[in-house]
């Protein structure tokens, strides 16, 4: 009898055990600390993933970026909705009996929030859709130095600006005009008058121009500061005194995702960058990270900058201000996430350690000497020990970060406590929507722009401070300038008067360029690779070997450059 109940006991004890190998061991430690009674913020990882390359290959089909975010968007949505079905069930049913609330769902990354009792913990542990059910912690993800000092609204255009030549943009006629920037930070003061005039009109649903993740209502009003600084950086017009906009004629979309404090949870900011592509931005700026990220937070923000990435959509990043505390946070971990997300073009010097790409374009900050600024973040990251098992990490190895540099050291901007008023600040915060600026200029030249394409021409044309692609500075600091004047190499729009003509197209992976004057024809996938080189002078090149999807063929001629897509398909879908 004393050995039925023992195996009874040992059976018993190796349910348990089975049933919470999925809970994280920050959640179960959370919960030897609560009562029964009381909720806890938890996030549930899903099982089920959409496959990336098969949602890639669907959406490359598609000619416009409008067409690919919404197709994506529509698809990540309906995906979630199916995989989720049951187990929104039951936690409708759990509501019911008061041991779960406030459920809320993320598309991006198939994921869920809610509030919940440890019983309501442990039968959802049971459940064999469920990846795993990790604690929501709430992290400081603007880092503490960033401290506004007061400014003066003397007439100006401030010196970041004239740094990287973005003035010298505007007299080519670019100014960010319809491109709508998502500021994914503390809110933002869109009272301002640098802001007031080239709002995201939201309709009667948003009227105030943007979300408040936080608070799940319609008014991103900033309660700290962070974010109006950010926005008058990539858009700040001028209108009140100091002109701090790298684009002053964006569009601005506001989204609050963290606290007045600084603090909020990985669900919040994954929400709200969902939101803004959702919703239809053009490019996100996002001032913030998480420092000594989780494992469940990491993989959530990637998975987000994945989709991201899929919908078109390119997020510029801070690295963080980190750099003189790596006792704290040593390499691998130095740079925030979700800046350690991978960029969506791999740089050659990248290549000895490829991975996976997402959407995420990482910033670092120099000062106006363009030396690196001491408090910035240093890579190289690691992914290995996530879910997605990359960019093994040796010193000088892993996923090099950031990508490029910008101004981020005494950079004046607005203030949010009234609608007329600039601070100076530090930190990579303030080069981040330097960089993003810089997009919004580049996206009004040619809107059709990848992330792959954005990413490249960044690195192509910054200021070289290193040799090869540094875990200091990147690349280097970029040049709006150069930036721009590189766009017409990847413009689909003939603007020399060429013609050009690709026949078959879709094609079996072999087709013929006609084109005069042909002197070297490039062959990009869509992320922004390589695959073919072919030296030629006539009217006429063989293109042969292409694998199923979509590229830019890229024809340099005697006359100028002109690129165009072309869709390739695979032979059994009836190509000759």
């Amino acid at each position: 009898m004393k050995r039925i109940v023992l195996i009874t006991i040992l059976l018993s004890a190796c349910m348990m055990g089975f049933a919470q190998g999925c809970l994280d061991p920050l959640l179960s430690q959370e919960m030897n600390r609560r009562n029964d009674d009381e909720r806890i913020e938890v996030v549930v990882l899903m099982k089920a993933q959409y496959d990336r390359s098969q949602l890639c290959r669907r959406a490359d089909y598609f000619p416009s970026r409008a067409e690919r975010r919404a197709f994506v968007v529509n698809e990540l949505k309906a995906f979630a909705e199916a995989s989720q079905h049951d187990l929104k069930r039951t936690l409708a049913e759990m509501e019911n009996h008061g041991i779960v609330s406030s459920v809320r769902s993320l598309w991006s990354a198939n994921t869920l929030y809610f509030e919940a009792t440890k019983t309501a913990i442990l039968e959802l542990a049971e459940r064999t859709d469920i990846e795993a059910i990790t604690l929501n912690t709430q992290h400081q993800w603007i880092a503490e130095g960033e401290t506004p000092k007061p400014a003066s609204a003397t007439r100006e255009t401030t010196p970041n600006i004239t740094k990287v030549k973005a003035d010298q943009v505007w007299e080519l006629g670019y100014t960010g005009a319809g491109v709508v920037v998502a500021v994914v930070d503390s809110g933002v003061n869109y009272n301002h008058l640098d802001l007031a005039d080239h709002l995201w009109d939201g309709g009667e649903e948003f009227p105030h121009h943007g979300y408040d993740i936080v608070n799940d209502d319609n008014d991103p009003m900033d309660d700290k500061g962070h974010g109006t600084h950010c926005a008058g950086t990539v858009l700040g017009d001028g209108t009140a005194g100091s002109l701090t906009g790298m684009a002053p004629e964006a569009t601005l979309m506001c989204v609050k995702s963290i606290r007045g404090d600084g603090f909020g949870g990985a669900v919040n900011i994954a929400g709200g960058m969902e939101w803004s592509v959702e919703h239809g931005c053009d490019l996100i700026s996002m001032s913030l990270g998480m420092v000594n990220a989780g494992v469940a937070d990491k993989e959530i923000l990637r998975r987000t900058c994945e989709a991201i990435l899929d919908a078109g959509i390119v997020a510029l990043v801070c690295a963080g201000n980190e750099g003189q505390i790596q006792f704290y946070c040593p390499i691998p971990n130095n740079v925030r996430v979700p800046a350690s997300c991978p960029p969506p073009y791999l740089d050659p010097d990248q290549m000895a350690n490829p991975g996976p790409l997402s959407c995420v374009v990482a910033v670092g900050a120099v000062n106006y000497n363009d030396v690196a600024a001491d408090f910035t973040s240093q890579g190289p990251v690691t992914w290995q020990d996530t879910e997605f098992g990359d960019y093994a990490y040796n010193p000088g190895i892993g996923l090099i970060r950031p990508d490029v540099c910008a101004p981020g050291v005494g950079i004046k901007s607005l203030d949010y406590e009234n609608t007329s008023g600039y601070t100076n600040m530090d930190g990579t915060s303030q080069a981040t929507p330097c960089v993003a600026g810089i997009v919004a200029l580049m996206l009004q030249k040619n809107p059709e722009l990848t992330p792959a394409e954005i990413c490249r021409i960044l690195e192509e044309t910054s200021v070289k401070l290193t040799p090869t692609k540094s875990n200091i500075t990147g690349v280097g600091r970029v040049d709006a300038l150069a930036a721009v004047n590189a766009v017409e190499a990847y413009d689909g729009i003939n603007e020399q008067g060429l013609e050009a003509e690709i026949f078959p197209n879709p094609s079996n992976g072999n087709f013929t360029i006609l084109c005069e004057g042909l002197k070297q024809v490039s062959v990009y996938s869509v992320d922004g690779r390589l695959v073919k080189v072919i030296e030629t002078n006539g009217t006429e090149c063989r293109i042969e070997g292409l694998e199923q999807g979509v590229y830019l063929v890229r024809m340099e001629t005697e006359k100028g450059i002109v690129s165009r897509k072309v869709i390739v398909i695979s032979k059994s879908c009836g190509m000759k």
